[in-house]
C-alpha cells in the first residue's frame, strides 16, 4: 500500500509574485500573510522522498522556510523563468547527494541548457556548479518516482504545451488555458486537484477564476485548490469566502495530506 502524500505549497503567486515590486495596489500592501505569494511551486513528499514541481527564483527561500534537507528530483512543467530560474540553488543538495534528477520535456531541457549552460557543461566544468541527471518527460509515458507511478498531463498555456503531474489521488496543473479531452481522462478520479486561477478578468494563457471553477466542476475532485494567483484576483480572505464548497485558495506554506 502506498504511503500517503504530503503536499506543501512552496509558492502560489504569479510570475512577479505578490507584492509586486513598487506596486501600491491594495493587495500588494496587504498585511495578511496569505496575500504574500512567492513564485509558484509545490513540494510533494512521501516516506523519505521529496520531489518539487518547478524551481523558480524563490527556490532557495522556499527550501529554507520549509527546512527541506533532501531533494530527490525536480519536475518541470515548462521553461518559463518563474518555473525554472532557481535551478542553480539545487547546489547544496548536489554537494550532499550527487547529481540531482530533473524531469522535463526535451524542449524544456534544451532551454535549460541554453540558459544554464554551465550546469550541463561536460568539459572543463566549474567545480562549484551543480550537475543533474536528465530524464525526459513525454506525453503518454508515465514516470516511476520513489516507487510511485506519476502521470504527466499535457495542457496548453496559450500555444505552449505544458506538463502537469498526477501522483495517485493528487493532480497538479499550472499555467493552464485549455485541456484536451484525452488528457482530461487522465485526471478522472482525482481526489485533490490544484489548478491555476490568475485573476478575475480573462487572460490569454491562464484560467481566470470563472474558468478555474468551471474546470473544477468538470473534473469533480473531492477538493480543489487554486494557485498561480495574481494580485488582481483580490484579497485572499474575500476571495476564499466567495468560493464553492471544497474549493479553496492555496497560500504559501499551506500543507495538505492526501
Amino acid at each position: 500500500m502506498e504511503e500517503g502524500l504530503k503536499v506543501t505549497f512552496l509558492g502560489t503567486g504569479t510570475s512577479q509574485g505578490i507584492p509586486i515590486i513598487g506596486s501600491t495596489h491594495p493587495v500588494c500592501l496587504s498585511n495578511d500573510p496569505r496575500d504574500k505569494r512567492l513564485r509558484v511551486s509545490v513540494l510533494v513528499s512521501w516516506g523519505e522522498f521529496n520531489f518539487v514541481i518547478d524551481c523558480g527564483p524563490d527556490f532557495r527561500q522556499q527550501m529554507l522556510t520549509n527546512q527541506v534537507r533532501r531533494l530527490d528530483g525536480v519536475l518541470f512543467t515548462h521553461e518559463h523563468s518563474d518555473h525554472t530560474a532557481g535551478i542553480d540553488d539545487i547546489r547544496p543538495f548536489f554537494f550532499r547527494q550527487g547529481d540531482i534528477p530533473i524531469y522535463a520535456h526535451k524542449r524544456v531541457v534544451k532551454s535549460l541548457k541554453k540558459r544554464f549552460d554551465y550546469i550541463f557543461e561536460e568539459k572543463d566544468k566549474y567545480p562549484g556548479a551543480p550537475s543533474v541527471d536528465i530524464n525526459l518527460v513525454e506525453t503518454g509515458k508515465t514516470l516511476e518516482l520513489g516507487g510511485r507511478i506519476v502521470t504527466p498531463i499535457e495542457v496548453m498555456h496559450n500555444r505552449l504545451k505544458v506538463f502537469g503531474y498526477r501522483f495517485g489521488g493528487f493532480t497538479y496543473l499550472t499555467d493552464v488555458k485549455s485541456v484536451d479531452e484525452k488528457e482530461l481522462e487522465k485526471i478522472t478520479g482525482t481526489k485533490v486537484l490544484v489548478v491555476n486561477a490568475l485573476r478575475i478578468e480573462p487572460h490569454h494563457s491562464h484560467f481566470n477564476l470563472e474558468e478555474a471553477i468551471a474546470f473544477v466542476n468538470k473534473v469533480k475532485p473531492e477538493k480543489a485548490y487554486f494557485t498561480h494567483i495574481s494580485h488582481l484576483l483580490g484579497f485572499h480572505e474575500e476571495v476564499e469566502r466567495s468560493l464553492p464548497n471544497d474549493v479553496h485558495l492555496a497560500y504559501d506554506n499551506l500543507t495538505i495530506q492526501i
